[in-house]
């Protein structure tokens, strides 16, 4: 008996498990091999190709295609995605690839072939994050960045509109240097940062910024080429004159310190990795 609904003109093969609940519409195509969770919603014109995993709860956008190949033709690559992404319409992901919980792209993102994404990742419309990329946890990629190869991204990092991340030293060349940026750096509109640079943590790019070297921990770059021009610790909030930065202990909307505050957060995150308790 068939516990799911599916729309007129598409497309499941008989090898493909779909959960109960799931709403399937109208010319999707759905290949061998796939597996959907429960109570996932795929709109009108949906390709998902083989291999692909999506969790519980997923909603997949329209003209999506998912588990695509870098030749087309090179076929039955996984793709597994967590539970409750929700994937807008016109995103291209690539296989061999594995994104975690609470996925979100804006409109007609481009995610390549090898990332990896932890949970509670959102990549703004008309971002693209070429491959062969690391990307942790609550990360925040807001329209238009471009995210090179080798990209390393810790998590809790804010990526504001058309930052682009380089990759070779020497273009054009065969060279690939991802940049890595460490976590709760903040990387602000229109920065670019070259290939092999470390942000660490806690830093803050400025707008417009162009990064050539190594950022030092709580620094403030800025210009061309990025030059240190502050601590972000003395940055204070121009509404209520109080202290910003670090961020992480001043911020918490739809962050897991919400409501408990960063510190406390932290204290119980170390506790549960003393004990050995993950849960």
């Amino acid at each position: 008996m068939c516990n799911y609904t599916v729309g007129t003109n598409s497309y499941i093969d008989d090898s493909s498990e779909i959960g109960s609940g799931t709403v399937i519409r109208n010319n999707v195509i759905i290949e061998n091999n796939v597996k959907l969770g429960k109570d996932v919603y795929v709109d009108n014109n949906a390709v998902i190709k083989s291999g692909t995993v999506l969790g519980d709860g997923c909603r997949i956008g329209t003209g999506c295609l998912l588990n695509e190949s870098p030749f087309i033709v090179d076929a039955g690559k996984k793709l597994q995605i967590g539970n409750s992404a929700i994937i807008r319409s016109g995103t291209v992901i690539y296989g061999n690839s594995r994104i975690g919980d609470y996925f979100q792209t804006g409109h007609n993102v481009t995610i390549r072939e090898n990332t990896h994404m932890g949970d509670n990742v959102s990549v703004g419309t008309y971002s693209d994050v070429q491959g062969y990329c690391e990307i942790g946890d609550y990360v925040r990629m807001h329209s238009n960045v471009h995210v090179g190869q080798k990209t390393i991204i810790e998590g809790f990092n804010w990526i504001y509109p058309f930052v682009c991340f380089t990759n070779d030293p020497t273009p054009p060349s065969e060279v690939c240097v991802g940049a890595r940026i460490c976590k709760y750096a903040v990387v602000a509109t229109g920065s670019v940062v070259l290939p092999g640079v470390i942000v660490s943590e806690d830093s803050l790019i400025a707008a417009g910024a162009i990064v050539n070297k190594d950022v030092d921990k709580y620094c403030i770059v800025a210009g061309n080429p990025a030059k240190v021009i502050g601590d972000v610790r003395n940055i204070k909030n121009r509404e209520t004159g109080l202290s910003n930065y670090p961020w992480r202990y001043y911020f918490d909307r739809n962050m897991p310190w919400e409501s408990v505050g960063f510190e406390e957060w932290e204290k119980s995150n170390r506790r549960c990795m003393n004990t050995g308790d993950n849960d």
